[in-house]
């Protein structure tokens, strides 16, 4: 079937979802993670698949839009297939009398619905407010884990205030003994740059690394940018982009700094990011993800020594496992 009919509990709207793109009715391109384009970009790529769950009012225009996207896995351990559902933020929605939560729930529940039984877990993350859905999340049996969020910002002031001196000598001496970065312009430069983001994340069983076809289509957007970090044309260090809504998204990121550590690649790479959001006037960079709110968090330091500005956020999952889920929910509750 290439769409789900879901009955709402709002009276006047209706939920649908789509599995083809050819039968997206026309919805907002406003925001990425939630757009046509990445609909599209998903479909095309190896072992993923795009749910586009979408509200409309009797008149057929589309109220809100949530993009879904399932992800088939393999693991060492068992289960040794499964399948992992990803939301990224809370949503696109157009201005109209109904609220945004209540719409959000109306979708939540939609596509809960329809994918619990497929899928071993369901997430959602990079919501713009810490409490935005909650309680429509806790009627879905859905339970909060503390993350942790960094953003800087580009408007207020330059890169080059708000980092150290000490930083920034160490970016310069990097720069004098030949590291360079730059935007993916080769097919060399692309293969090196998802060999290294695969290197780079191969024992991180949570981080989730796309099949090359996603990069290869995303980086021919508008939205998306690919960079590299090179040293005597050894690739160093990777960054994946993405710009929406006037902010910047660091992505996906990889480094070779154990190998090349007076070189400092990590650091090259997440500066030439900031630099190029700021040069094109981007109001914000955010990095998406920096991991739990651990008191000791070295990847934490080091991105905040940019300058940028912690905030405490929530993550919510949903294990297919009833018994599982209890237990999760247990250990994570409030």
């Amino acid at each position: 079937m290439w769409l789900f009919l879901y009955i709402c509990h709002v009276k006047g709207i209706k939920t649908t979802i789509y599995t083809k793109l050819e039968k997206l009715p026309e919805v907002s391109d406003r925001n990425f993670f939630h757009s046509r384009l990445l609909f599209a970009i998903s479909a095309q790529t190896p072992r993923m698949k795009p749910y586009m769950t979408v509200c409309t009012d009797d008149s057929g225009l589309v109220l809100s839009q949530l993009l879904t996207i399932v992800r088939y896995r393999t693991s060492f351990l068992p289960p040794f297939f499964f399948m992992h559902c990803r939301i990224l933020g809370e949503g696109d929605y157009a201005e109209s009398s109904y609220r945004r939560e209540d719409l959000f729930g109306e979708m939540l529940q939609a596509i809960t619905s329809r994918l619990n039984k497929t899928t071993l877990y369901i997430e959602v993350s990079n919501l713009g407010q810490k409490m935005f859905g909650y309680r429509h999340f806790r009627q879905e049996s859905y339970f909060p884990v503390h993350w942790m969020s960094i953003h800087n910002s580009l408007h207020s002031r330059t890169p080059e205030e708000r980092i150290s001196e000490k930083m920034q000598q160490r970016i310069d001496n990097a720069y004098a003994k030949g590291v360079t970065t730059g935007e993916v312009g080769s097919k060399e430069d692309f293969m090196h740059f998802t060999k290294l983001l695969r290197k780079h994340h191969w024992l991180k069983p949570k981080r989730y690394i796309p099949d090359d076809q996603f990069f290869r289509e995303a980086m021919t957007t508008d939205a998306c940018r690919l960079f590299v970090t090179k040293f005597r044309q050894h690739v160093i260090g990777c960054a994946a982009c993405v710009y929406s809504q006037n902010n910047a998204y660091l992505w996906y990121a990889a480094f070779r700094r154990k190998t090349y550590l007076p070189l400092h690649p990590d650091t090259l790479t997440i500066w030439h990011c900031i630099k190029y959001a700021h040069s094109q006037g981007y109001e914000h960079i955010i990095f998406m993800d920096v991991g739990l709110p651990f008191r000791k968090n070295s990847f934490r330091e080091f991105i905040l020594s940019f300058g940028g500005k912690p905030v405490s956020t929530l993550r919510w999952f949903r294990c297919s496992i009833r018994w599982i889920n209890a237990v999760l929910s247990w250990i994570y509750r409030d």
